[in-house]
């Protein structure tokens, strides 16, 4: 830990849990809202796409996306999400965690009311356009990551650290479940405006006109959240530990603080310029100083978030694959658009319910009690065993009997990715990071999730498809089936608990403390903390 820790940053640390702390979850969490929100409801309309712009006269069944415009669709925001999270995630060490702030939100309102405004009036330029517009849209979404976790791990005291990360976080539950609502919301509004009949009853009328504006309200919605914290976000003050520890400035520091929180708190100026020229303080990222404190935490915080990010996109933005697959949702050619939205609206709506949003709180409960080690090891080793225990018995979940089954699996594995991995991965690069990196490493830490989640999105799309050419969907070749898709991510799952040992525990410690900033020592420390289990000797 640093050898004389600054007045203003232990005022923090043992700051009790107050108001600020609150309307810090809220103002950040918001953008995470969003970012679900923009994220998961484009997979709500991707079949109301298909039937609008891709309708074939003639046609068996309703027309869907040619395989590379839904994975285009699907995966381009991603593109943008993973741009962000490293571009922003760099900009927030170099100019600050607050200027950078109002930027990503502002992009992220723009680049949504955009994508719903997606014009032309062939089914190429409007698909051209959607995805630039979702390419910028997951672009300033990906500025959301590391601002938002460093900005709260920054503010909050080290007793409820975590927790208080982990609520930003599960904020994305709150967007995902707005996401099904919203779509549950217009699509029932206009079937009951504008009645249809059913795909096979008659082809054409089964898609009104009026469903082209259905997916457009659908995705612009989701300005409306972020629009409205934005004047709170600009007159959030710059974090006490960049203005200390990055920009040198204590009397700044102290002065933000005494107001946030409401006690008198001494400058130190002399102590951050000695803390500055102390040895060690000093190293980049690319140095090897950083390689032997840091280059396996790195290593464990990208592997993980990574093969997490595989299994959980993959399942998340196929749901309604899977649904159709085991007859929850009935076959296309039975509804009408309209009534196609709905239904997959409510069956998503339904799984975030039970089981993404109560995950997400457990986390929230549990996460500075158990801590971050002990629950991403076992949500991953949960994940995996749901994972199989849906893909070996596979045919048994198909039959009309058990698919009730199949559902209640199917949403314990969202519910242990969310009380799991996919908060701690999320919380844990917010804390063992010098502060002059924090942002950086977090924002790879992100993009490299996304990486998983683009190879979870693309790669699912192809791999379930059945092993018979003929029961393909059109214009996909034969993939691995659902079942041998499932047991790949079953693996993958396994994998991301072994990775989970490389991440040292960060529970009840300072974020000084954790970054050793100030330390010159080498080799390995044991982390021991009172009260708690977990101790491990990890490389630092």
């Amino acid at each position: 830990m640093a050898k004389e820790q600054l007045q203003v940053l232990n005022a923090l640390d043992v700051a009790k849990t107050q108001w600020y702390h609150f309307t810090a979850i809220v103002i950040a969490g918001m953008g995470f809202f969003t970012d679900a929100y923009d994220l998961f409801c484009i997979s709500l309309v991707t079949k109301l796409l298909g039937r609008i712009y891709y309708h074939h006269d003639g046609a068996e069944k309703p027309g869907t996306l040619p395989p590379n415009v839904s994975a285009a669709v699907n995966g381009v925001a991603f593109c943008g999400t993973l741009a962000g999270q490293l571009f922003f995630g760099w900009l927030g060490d170099k100019l600050g965690r607050k200027k950078v702030y109002g930027m990503t939100l502002m992009l992220m309102v723009i680049a949504s009311v955009a994508s719903g405004l997606s014009f032309g009036d062939r089914p190429k330029a409007v698909m051209a356009t959607l995805c630039f517009f979702r390419f910028w849209l997951g672009f300033g979404i990906g500025g959301d990551y590391p601002l938002s976790a460093t900005i709260m791990s920054e503010y909050a005291n080290k007793k409820t650290r975590g927790a208080f990360i982990a609520a930003v976080f599960a904020m994305q539950g709150f967007g995902i479940l707005a996401g099904g609502m919203v779509a549950i919301i217009v699509s029932s509004s206009f079937k009951a405006a504008y009645p249809a009949p059913a795909y096979q009853e008659n082809p054409l009328a089964s898609t009104v006109p009026a469903a082209d504006y259905v997916w457009r309200l659908i995705l612009m919605f989701g300005a409306l959240p972020a629009a409205l914290t934005y004047y709170w976000r600009m007159k959030m003050p710059e974090t006490a530990r960049y203005t200390a520890l990055v920009a040198k400035n204590a009397k700044q520091a102290a002065s933000d603080m005494s107001k946030v929180l409401q006690v008198e708190i001494e400058a130190e100026q002399e102590k951050v310029e000695k803390i500055a020229q102390e040895k060690g303080n000093d190293f980049g990222l690319f140095s090897k100083e950083f390689l032997r404190r840091h280059g396996l935490h790195l290593l464990g915080t990208t592997s993980t978030w990574f093969l997490l990010d595989i299994a959980f996109y993959s399942q998340n933005l196929f749901q309604k694959d899977i649904f159709s697959a085991i007859g929850w949702i009935p076959p296309a050619k039975t509804m009408n658009a309209l009534e196609e939205v709905y239904k997959i609206s409510r069956a998503q709506t339904l799984i975030a319910l039970c089981s993404t949003v109560p995950g997400y709180w457990f986390t929230v409960f549990f996460i500075d009690r158990i801590g971050r080690f002990a629950i991403q090891l076992m949500g991953f080793f949960f994940m995996t065993v749901f994972m199989f225990a849906l893909a070996i018995p596979y045919t048994h979940w198909t039959h009309k009997d058990n698919r009730i089954g199949f559902v209640i699996m199917y949403s314990l594995t969202f519910f242990f990715a969310n009380f799991g991995p996919n908060a701690t991965t999320f919380v844990v690069p917010a804390e063992i990071f010098p502060a002059r990196l924090r942002s950086t490493c977090h924002g790879i830490s992100a993009a490299s999730g996304k990486a998983g989640a683009i190879i979870g999105a693309f790669g699912f799309l192809y791999a379930a498809q059945p092993k018979d050419p003929s029961k393909t969907d059109a214009g996909y070749p034969a993939g691995i089936g659902v079942k041998n898709s499932l047991i790949v991510l079953g693996c993958v799952n396994a994998l991301g608990m072994i990775f989970t040992f490389l991440v040292p525990e960060s529970n009840g410690k300072s974020l000084e403390e954790m970054s050793k900033e100030g330390e010159e020592e080498s080799g390995s420390v044991e982390m021991r903390q009172p009260g708690v289990n977990d101790v491990r000797t990890v490389p630092v």
